[in-house]
């Protein structure tokens, strides 16, 4: 079975190519973005050696769905998605923050938390709160958009302004936008029985001056879930809440001794390893989007992309 690692396209009127953890993108004549997710899979910063089959075309297949399913609320980039793994749309100046906003504390605002902080990105947290607690309003703790091989780091709205990093106009649509479609995705997770925990969201202009929301939105990669199912039992009784993200690849990374840390070795990942992870995140997306997932074809994968894009762009895009 054909994965797709890495990819070496050359489409009609290709600028530059960028390639991140998981995705590549193309950049045609500085108007168009071809955005690949390959089957690569990362955890703490670090890439894994072996890909895990149909990850990207899940990841990919999601946020498309998500992203039709909220572009009454933001204009998005997504023109069309002419392959499984391909999305294509326009091309966006990014601002240089990520819009993160939690509906409970978990993850990292629950590790600053237990490190005995009451405050991140600048906002309150009040006391007396227990690990994946619901907050009474969605918090927004904002990040740095950081560049190749560093760290996305906290910071505060008040920061962002001081430095001019994005306009104070700008920053109120962002966060308007952010707390709608974090409300929608609060529903279409509630009628999966799924509470949407914590998410982030990336927005750019256009060359009109618009704001537009890019990227992937509500995929597991993205995003935290919890089942709903049992949620308050186990809040009760301080136990584990039952996740639906990639956590469960963290866990196995972390009980075979890997967290990233210098020093540390990558655990082997056999067949059955991949096999299992693999229909793990098909179980994702099943629960996810509430359809059933049709494996694309996989024999000759990066022909395949290469004919889908390239007819694509023939039909649908003249070039300048």
């Amino acid at each position: 079975m054909d994965t797709i690692n890495q990819t070496n396209f050359n489409f009609p009127n290709q600028q530059e190519v960028y390639r991140g953890k998981v995705r590549e993108v193309y950049n045609i004549d500085n108007e168009l973005l071809v955005m690949i997710a390959t089957d690569r899979l990362s955890a703490f910063d670090v890439v894994l050696p072996k890909q895990i089959p149909f990850k990207g075309q899940i990841l990919n297949q999601i946020a498309v769905q998500m992203l039709n399913a909220t572009k009454d609320i933001v204009p998005n980039w997504l023109l069309a998605s002419p392959d499984p793994n391909v999305s294509i749309g326009t091309l966006c100046k990014p601002f240089k923050v990520e819009m993160v906003i939690r509906g409970y504390l978990s993850g990292h605002a629950a590790r600053e938390y237990k490190a005995g902080k009451r405050e991140i990105c600048g906002v309150k947290m009040p006391d007396g709160m227990r690990e994946n607690d619901k907050f009474q309003i969605p918090i927004i703790t904002p990040t740095t958009k950081a560049d190749n091989g560093q760290h996305d780091q906290d910071i505060s709205k008040e920061a962002i302004l001081n430095q001019g990093i994005v306009s104070e106009k700008d920053y109120q649509q962002l966060e308007k936008y952010t707390r709608e479609l974090f409300k929608r995705g609060t529903e279409i997770a509630k009628k999966r029985n799924l509470i949407l925990v914590d998410t982030k969201y990336e927005f750019g202009k256009n060359k009109d001056g618009e704001i537009i929301l890019i990227d992937e939105i509500h995929t597991p990669d993205s995003s935290r879930y919890f089942y709903a199912d049992g949620y308050q039992e186990r809040q009760e009784k301080d136990e584990s809440q039952k996740q639906l993200s990639k956590e469960f690849v963290r866990q196995w990374l972390i009980k075979e001794g890997f967290q990233g840390k210098n020093g540390q070795k990558i655990p082997e990942m056999n067949s059955d390893k991949i096999t299992e992870i693999s229909n793990r995140y098909i179980e994702l997306f099943e629960q996810i989007t509430g359809n059933k997932f049709i494996k694309g074809e996989t024999k000759n994968i990066l022909q395949r992309i290469d004919k889908n894009v390239k007819t694509y762009l023939s039909r649908n895009y003249n070039a300048n």
